[in-house]
């Protein structure tokens, strides 16, 4: 099948969502319900989505209330992106061996206890545990959620306006989610931000029990044990050493172990996926020049995202003094921004490929780091809103070209493993971008640098990253 077939047809990319082909499904029961299917799917998806922002501005809450450390402050975000894009792989391998339904509610089920145990965290390190067991859960959800909605709608023109809405509701959840943090943490406390989850994932689980078919692959793919601990313990040493290199020393023992660990984990990942006939990740999808860009696309883009929304709270709350609910409302053009113009990408991208989209989206990105580059104590309001602004817009149109890009070329067959690669590299860059941010911020109090003028180099890294989109926006040829 050619990458245009396939890149003109976003329902037929999604139709593999999980691991299999749309042939090789085995729904066990129709429905009479699929827009309800579709409502429970985005329930999930919205619990899931906030989560990876609602966080960020109750951080300086977190770290007064708790005592915490700024590396402390990265693992709380950071426990739950490197969980996520660990597992996400397993996650899909299992729901099409053991049944999409059971595996979600299960994952709703983690997630919601998890979130349960966060919001009663006594210490740091509890907190820090209870994320993870959050991301668990989550890693469970997204790509399992999104099978059920491939088979919950067999025509392809009811499918194409299902995953419409998915995307609407994934922006929808990223973009509110600072702004829901910010109220709930100014009104009831930081707490209250893991309990929004408890009744939405118990509604989610028992609605799912009740209208959700179940539904399995003809054939599994085979788990991967090995592959799969490489990916854990490469991702936690790299993130770990780029997270306590300022504190340790960046020439300590323990930093360049952590780094000479990774490098041999990567090594090893990729000598022993060379040999397995069904491994955890085909390096042959690498071969193609779009999957390849939607995986930098994913990587350096969320890394920005995370980056952006972790620096602006501690500048806003701990440099400006606004309170968490006026830092909610700072993101309020980014939310607006994505609600807009995800769903536009989407059609843009059906339409005429992902070039337009990752056009805008470059222009998008690299105005609002620009803008930032120049940020100091007396920042105007107005000058933060157009940058916040425009990052959303930049967001909102990269989305749904990162998953058109990672599908374009690729075999029908293919086409759900590969949304799945893109949905972990965004998690693994969103990692990152905490991870690399944060060391800013510890270098600046190290040196008695100005925190502002410290956030300048990442400013200028997020330009530089903004102009890959552009680039990659030009280079296309999936168009």
């Amino acid at each position: 099948m050619s990458g245009d077939a396939l890149s003109r047809t976003d329902n037929r990319s999604f139709s593999a969502a999980g691991a299999g082909s749309a042939a090789s499904v085995v729904p066990a029961k129709r429905t009479t319900h699929p827009n309800l299917i579709l409502a429970i799917c985005c329930a999930s998806l919205l619990i899931v989505g906030m989560d990876v922002t609602i966080v960020n501005v109750a951080l300086p809450a977190i770290q007064k209330d708790l005592h915490a450390h700024l590396a402390g402050l990265q693992w709380i975000l950071d426990a739950y992106t490197l969980v996520v894009a660990s597992f996400l792989m397993l996650a899909g391998s299992m729901s099409d061996r053991f049944g999409r339904r059971r595996v979600f509610q299960i994952g709703l089920g983690v997630f919601t206890f998890g979130s349960l145990l966060c919001s009663q965290s006594g210490t740091i390190e509890q907190l820090i545990g209870f994320r993870a067991l959050q991301g668990l859960g989550a890693s469970m959800l997204n790509p399992v959620a999104l099978s059920i909605i491939a088979n919950a709608f067999p025509n392809p023109k009811a499918r194409a306006r299902a995953v419409g809405i998915w995307g609407a509701v994934a922006g929808l959840s990223l973009g509110i989610g600072p702004l829901i943090g910010g109220a709930l943490t100014e009104t009831i406390g930081w707490r209250s931000i893991f309990w929004i989850n408890v009744p939405i994932g118990i509604i989610a689980a028992l609605l799912a029990a009740r209208f959700v078919p179940e539904s399995k692959a003809a054939r599994a793919r085979a788990f991967d044990p090995v592959g799969q601990a490489l990916v854990l313990i490469g991702l936690a040493t790299l993130t770990w050493g780029v997270i306590d290199g300022p504190h340790a020393g960046w020439g300590s023992g323990l930093i360049l172990g952590l780094f000479v660990t990774a490098a041999a984990t990567l090594v090893a990942f990729v000598l022993y996926e060379q040999r397995r006939n069904h491994p955890l990740l085909d390096l042959r999808f690498f071969h193609s020049v779009p999957f390849s860009s939607a995986t930098v696309l994913a990587v350096s883009v969320f890394s920005c995202f995370a980056g952006f929304l972790f620096l602006n709270t501690l500048y806003l709350q701990q440099v400006r003094g606004f309170s968490a609910f006026h830092t909610g409302l700072f993101t309020l053009p980014l939310a607006i921004a994505m609600i807009v113009c995800a769903p536009w990408s989407g059609r843009l991208v059906a339409a005429h490929g992902p070039r337009p989209s990752l056009l805008v989206a470059g222009v998008g990105l690299l105005a609002a780091t620009l803008i930032l580059t120049g940020l100091n104590q007396q920042t105007s309001a107005a000058w933060l809103a157009t940058a916040y602004a425009l990052f959303g817009v930049g967001l909102g149109m990269v989305n749904p070209a990162i998953t058109n890009s990672a599908v374009a070329g690729m075999p029908l067959s293919q086409a759900g493993v590969a949304a799945a690669i893109a949905s972990t590299s965004r998690q693994v860059g969103a990692a990152l971008g905490v991870a690399v941010s944060g060391t800013v911020v510890a270098a600046s109090r190290v040196h008695g640098m100005d925190f502002t003028t410290a956030t300048h180099a990442i400013w200028w890294a997020m330009t530089a990253s903004g102009a890959v989109v552009l680039v990659l926006g030009f280079a296309s040829n999936t168009a």
